[in-house]
C-alpha cells in the first residue's frame, strides 16, 4: 500500500510518519507545505500522478483560528481549495482520500453530541472554510473519508498541552474558560485509526466511504483538562508545583474568533461501522507529558 501525506510537519502529520515509519507493509511519501503547496493545483496533480498512491491523507490545514478572521482568503485557499486540488488528483490515479476536519464545522449549541447528519453551523472563518473543504472533496470524490476531530494534542508542534506547561513556568496563576466542552484527542490515536481506516480501504472495496467523527474521551471542559494536564504533570516532576488555576466564561476571554460551547462529538458510527473505539485522552496525555520530560532530564544532566 502507497500513502501520501500532506502536512507532514504539524501534530496528525508528525504522528502519521513516525508510525509508518516502523511499518514494512506500506511505502509512504510524506510532504510539508514546502514540499508541495496544496493549493497549487497543477503541482498538486503532478505530484501525485508521480506517486500513485492509494490512499491520500490530508494532514495540510491553516489551522490558526484567530488569525483566520483576518486572512479570509488564505485561510479558504489552504482549507477548502488545497483539499479540492487533492480530491481532483485523486481522482485521476483512482486513489482513495482521507481528509482531517474539525468540530468548528459546527455552531456548538447543540445539547448532546453531534452527529454526522446534524446540519453544520460554523461560526468562525476558520470553521467555515473547513467545512467548505469538507464539502469539495465529498462532491468531488467518491471515494473520500471525512474524519472530524477536536482539541487535537500532541508532543509536536503547539497545542494546549504544551501552553498549559509553558504558562505553568512564567504564572502562579493561570485563568482558563470552564464553559466549553469536548473531547481532546491524541494526535498518535488519530494517527493509528487513519492508517487502520487505510488498510480496511485497500482491502475492501466496498468500504463505506462518508463523514466520520472521532476524538478523545471522556469528554471534559479547557478547565478539566487543564487540571488533569498539571496533575499528571506534577506527578511525573515535569513542573514543580501545580499552578492556581481559575475558571472564566468565553465572554470575559479575549479571542478574535467565536468558539463552539459544545464539541462533543458522536463516535457511534465510527465504532459502530469500522469498530474503530474512541481515543483514552488521558492515556495519550501521559504518553505526551512523558515524552516532553525526557528532553528536560537530558538539558539538566
Amino acid at each position: 500500500m502507497k500513502i501520501l501525506i500532506t502536512g507532514c510537519n504539524g501534530q496528525v502529520g508528525n504522528s502519521l510518519v513516525k508510525l509508518l515509519s516502523s511499518m514494512l507493509t506500506v511505502e509512504f511519501l510524506a510532504v510539508d507545505h514546502k514540499q508541495l503547496d496544496i493549493t497549487d493545483g497543477p503541482a498538486v496533480i503532478k505530484l501525485v500522478n508521480e506517486f500513485k498512491p492509494d490512499v491520500i491523507v490530508n494532514a495540510a490545514a491553516y489551522t490558526s483560528v484567530d488569525k483566520a478572521e483576518q486572512e479570509i482568503e488564505l485561510s479558504y485557499a489552504i482549507n477548502r481549495d488545497g483539499p479540492l486540488f487533492l480530491a481532483q488528483a485523486s481522482n485521476m490515479v483512482c486513489a482513495s482520500l482521507i481528509h482531517i476536519s474539525t468540530d468548528y464545522v459546527f455552531d456548538g449549541n447543540k445539547n448532546g453530541e453531534y452527529e454526522e447528519l446534524d446540519v453544520p453551523r460554523a461560526r468562525s472563518v476558520y470553521g467555515a472554510s473547513k467545512l467548505a473543504g469538507e464539502e469539495a472533496v465529498i462532491k468531488e470524490c467518491n471515494r473520500a473519508v471525512v474524519i472530524r476531530t477536536s482539541w487535537v494534542f500532541s508532543e509536536f508542534g503547539n497545542n494546549f498541552v504544551k501552553t498549559m506547561l509553558a504558562l505553568s513556568k512564567r504564572q502562579n496563576s493561570i485563568m482558563v474558560v470552564d464553559d466549553q466542552i469536548g473531547g481532546p484527542t491524541y494526535a498518535g490515536d488519530l494517527a493509528n485509526e487513519i492508517v487502520k481506516i487505510s488498510e480496511l480501504i485497500y482491502l475492501n472495496k466496498n468500504f463505506p466511504f462518508g463523514i466520520y467523527h472521532y476524538s478523545g474521551f471522556p469528554y471534559v471542559t479547557w478547565y478539566e483538562f487543564a487540571d488533569t494536564i498539571f496533575d499528571i504533570a506534577a506527578v511525573y516532576q515535569i513542573i514543580q508545583e501545580k499552578p492556581s488555576l481559575n475558571p472564566i466564561k468565553t465572554n470575559l476571554y479575549p479571542a478574535v474568533a467565536k468558539r463552539p460551547k459544545n464539541s462533543c462529538l458522536s463516535m457511534d458510527k465510527i465504532e459502530n461501522t469500522l469498530s474503530i473505539r474512541p481515543s483514552n485522552w488521558k492515556v495519550g496525555l501521559e504518553r505526551v507529558l512523558l515524552n516532553l520530560r525526557v528532553p528536560n532530564e537530558s538539558n539538566r544532566n
